[in-house]
C-alpha cells in the first residue's frame, strides 16, 4: 500500500477509492503516458543481487522485527541499485520507521491507516511498517518480507517516475473507474517488483516451497487483510490479478515483467 500525494487521500478523489464504484467494462488497456508504458525500469534484466541473509525472527518483537527489516533493506539496496541506475535514474534508498499502532504519525502522510500492513510515503521517501498482533504472532510468515518489498516497490516507482505519472493518471481522470483502474496497476505493479525480489533471493532463503504457495492463495497475502474479493477491489485489485502479477514477478526475478500499464484491464480488477 501506498499513501498516494495528499490531494488524492484528502481531495476529491478520496471518496472515489472507497465508494466501490464499478469497473470498466472494456478489456484493453487505457492510454498512459510512455514514462508508464515504455519506462527503461522495464529492459533492466534480472536484479542485481542472488542472495539475501534472512535474520531468524522467533519473537516478534519490536528490536527483533528492526534487525530482519534492516538486513532485508540491506538486500533490497543491492538489489534494486544497479537496476534503478542502469534505467538511467538515481538511486537512494528509503527510510524505515517500524510502528506499533494504528494512528501513528507518518510526518507529512498523515497517521497510519487502519487495515494497512505497511505504507509508503513518497514525500518523504519513506516506509512505515505496522509490527502488528498477527506478525508477532507469526514472525517468520514470509508476508513480513514480501510487504516490505511490495512498499520497496512504490519506492522503485517513485526513482523511476513513475509515481508521479500514476498520481496525475489518477487525479485528472474524468472517469472514476479508470482512476480506480490506474490505482489498482500502481500496486498491481508493486506487488510484481516485490516478487521479482523475494524470487531473486528465493533459493537463498532456506524456505519450504510452500511459504510461496501460502501467500500466494491470500491467506498470508497482505492485500487480502486490506479487505481484497475475489471479485475484484476497487484500490489494490482482485486476489486472482494480485496472484497473476505476484507469479509474474517471482518467475522473471526481473522488472522487465511487471509493466502493468500496458497490460488489459482484465488482468488489473
Amino acid at each position: 500500500m501506498r499513501i498516494p500525494r495528499l490531494a488524492l487521500m484528502a481531495g476529491a478523489l478520496a471518496g472515489v477509492l472507497f465508494a466501490g464504484t464499478a469497473h470498466a467494462a472494456t478489456s484493453s488497456a487505457p492510454s498512459y503516458k510512455p514514462v508508464l508504458t515504455k519506462n527503461k525500469l522495464y529492459k533492466t534484466g534480472k536484479l542485481g543481487v542472488t542472495a539475501c541473509e534472512e535474520p531468524e525472527v522467533t519473537s516478534g518483537t519490536v528490536d527483533e522485527a528492526k534487525i530482519y527489516f534492516e538486513a532485508v533493506m540491506e538486500c533490497l539496496d543491492k538489489a534494486w541499485s544497479p537496476v534503478v541506475k542502469k534505467a538511467g535514474y538515481r538511486f537512494s534508498r528509503p527510510k524505515l520507521t517500524v510502528l506499533t499502532k494504528v494512528g501513528e504519525k507518518m510526518g507529512p502522510c498523515g497517521r497510519f491507516p487502519a487495515g494497512a500492513q505497511a505504507v509508503y510515503c513518497p514525500q518523504v521517501r519513506s516506509i512505515y511498517f505496522l509490527l502488528s498482533d498477527n506478525v508477532v504472532e507469526e514472525p517468520s510468515d514470509l508476508a513480513l518480507m514480501q510487504v516490505l518489498a511490495h512498499e520497496y516497490g512504490h519506492h522503485i516507482q517513485q526513482l523511476t517516475g513513475i509515481m508521479k505519472a500514476a498520481d496525475v493518471a489518477i487525479l485528472k481522470n474524468r472517469s472514476e473507474s479508470r482512476a480506480l483502474e490506474a490505482l489498482r496497476r500502481t500496486e498491481l505493479q508493486a506487488q510484481c517488483l516485490s516478487a521479482s525480489f523475494v524470487g531473486r533471493v528465493w533459493n537463498s532463503l532456506g524456505r519450504p516451497d510452500t511459504d510461496w504457495t501460502i501467500l500466494l492463495k491470500g491467506s498470508h497475502n497482505p492485500v487480502a487483510s486490506l479487505g481484497v474479493r475475489n471479485s475484484g477491489d476497487e484500490t489494490h485489485a482482485s486476489q486472482a490479478s494480485n496472484k497473476y502479477w505476484l507469479e509474474r514477478g517471482f518467475k522473471a526475478q526481473s522488472a522487465d515483467v511487471c509493466n502493468t500499464w500496458t497490460a488489459p484491464s482484465r488482468r488489473v480488477y
